[in-house]
């Protein structure tokens, strides 16, 4: 007769030898097999993190529309060109696209792939157009001296081939995350977070299971009736048949199993109280937001108690995460456009940005109580230029701050008190 769980799960055994033991005992062992991890191909982590993480989704979007909604400056010098063309440009980079989602896509690119693509495109030598091209399509070609002789991306079965010509405005731009392993192609931060991003949708694909078969979780059903005894093949039957129809599915969820006959239930799998299920799934959560520099508490995630208000993490997640990001942005297109321009920079204003308007207003009153600078020295350590020598702007000055009188902290011998704001003032 065919052994009972062979028939229960449907599985064909080949007949095996019997031997006789003395200790009349068998002794089972069972491991955990080998973990099964996400391919490393670039669109099968995307897959994994952007379109089915709830955590890595939100985070990719947090950096990138952080990132994109910095608005871009460009300086000649020291001075500021607010109707420079590149501006322009990078404001309507194509027929399609705006600042913001031109920007974002970038970002997000490099968040994802680690790499990012912008294409050039040229009409009568003059630059025209932008567009950000999917990573996953693109492919270097090196050259004889170890640098990228062309790009190639492919679409649709077809290929468009771009020569890098070394001199003027090449027609790929190629910014890249470090990474230590490969000269042509950046590291994702999506990908420094795999173990946690498959850690994290692991317990949420076993929770789903377990609310879709929650009455029979793994286990076995084991007869304990006389010796070298069987079910029957209708017994057999009828207790499949049951199991199916009335104790999976969450619609039976708690049902409980009724044993009859000798029959016992022994669970096989660990319970979720064993596994530490909820806090496991925490931890990769904190882990995916650590890898994009996320910090947690903007996410709403338990556990963290880094920062001690929202306000200071959201300040450090711009300071050291979407800043830089930036920065690199803004020097790799700098680079790039510089051979078809005058010299010139990009660059962001950081006080005009709301998010740190309550660091900049610490800033402003340190440098404001700074008795031993004068009201140029405190305007340019804050990044302003000199205050206005003549015409309308220069008497608001003389009369509020008086460069004349002499200063005298507050506090001192003299009793006087700092007038006017800026820290500079006439004696009280």
């Amino acid at each position: 007769m065919t052994p009972f769980l062979t028939r229960l799960f449907g599985a064909t055994a080949r007949a095996r030898d019997l031997k006789a033991s003395r200790a009349a005992k068998l002794l089972a062992m069972h491991s955990i097999g080998a973990p099964h991890w996400t391919s490393r191909n670039s669109a099968a982590m995307t897959r994994e993190g952007y379109e089915r993480n709830a955590v890595c989704h939100r985070c990719v979007r947090m950096v990138a529309e952080a990132a994109a909604s910095v608005p871009w400056l460009v300086y000649e010098g020291r001075e500021e060109v607010p109707e420079h063309p590149l501006l322009a440009l990078i404001e309507r980079p194509n027929p399609t696209n705006t600042s913001v989602s031109f920007i974002e896509t970038i970002c997000a690119n490099l968040l994802l792939y680690g790499n990012a693509y912008i294409e050039s495109v040229a009409l009568d030598g003059q630059l025209r157009e932008l567009y950000a091209l999917r990573p996953d399509r693109m492919s270097v070609e090196p050259g004889r001296n170890g640098w990228p002789a062309a790009f190639v991306y492919r679409a649709q079965g077809a290929d468009a081939r771009y020569e890098m010509q070394g001199e003027g405005i090449e027609p790929i731009l190629h910014i890249k995350f470090f990474n230590p392993l490969d000269d042509y192609y950046g590291f994702a931060p999506l990908a420094a977070a795999q173990v946690a991003l498959d850690t994290h949708n692991a317990a949420s694909f076993w929770n789903k299971a377990l609310l879709d078969n929650s009455a029979r979780p793994s286990g076995a059903l084991v007869y304990a009736g006389p010796d070298n005894a069987h079910l029957t093949d209708e017994q057999f039957t009828r207790l499949k048949q049951e199991l199916e129809e009335n104790f999976s599915g969450a619609d039976n969820a708690g049902r409980p199993l009724l044993l009859e006959g000798g029959l016992d239930w022994k669970a096989l799998s660990l319970s979720p109280k064993d596994m530490d299920f909820a806090e496991s799934k925490a931890t990769a959560a904190r882990e995916i937001a650590l890898a994009f520099g996320v910090p947690p508490l903007l996410l709403g995630l338990p556990g963290d108690n880094t920062f001690s208000n929202y306000s200071e993490a959201n300040r450090a997640f711009w300071r050291q995460t979407v800043l830089p990001l930036v920065t690199r942005v803004q020097k790799s297109f700098q680079a790039w456009l510089q051979p078809g321009f005058t010299p010139f920079r990009f660059d962001y204003n950081a006080d005009r940005l709301e998010a740190l308007a309550a660091e900049r207003a610490s800033e402003w009153e340190r440098v404001g109580r700074a008795a031993f600078l004068t009201l140029d020295e405190q305007r340019e350590a804050v990044g302003y230029g000199p205050a206005p020598k003549d015409g309308p702007l220069a008497k608001g000055f003389e009369a509020r701050y008086a460069p004349d009188q002499p200063r005298v902290p507050a506090g001192s011998s003299t009793g006087g008190q700092w007038t006017g704001g800026g820290g500079g003032g006439v004696v009280a």
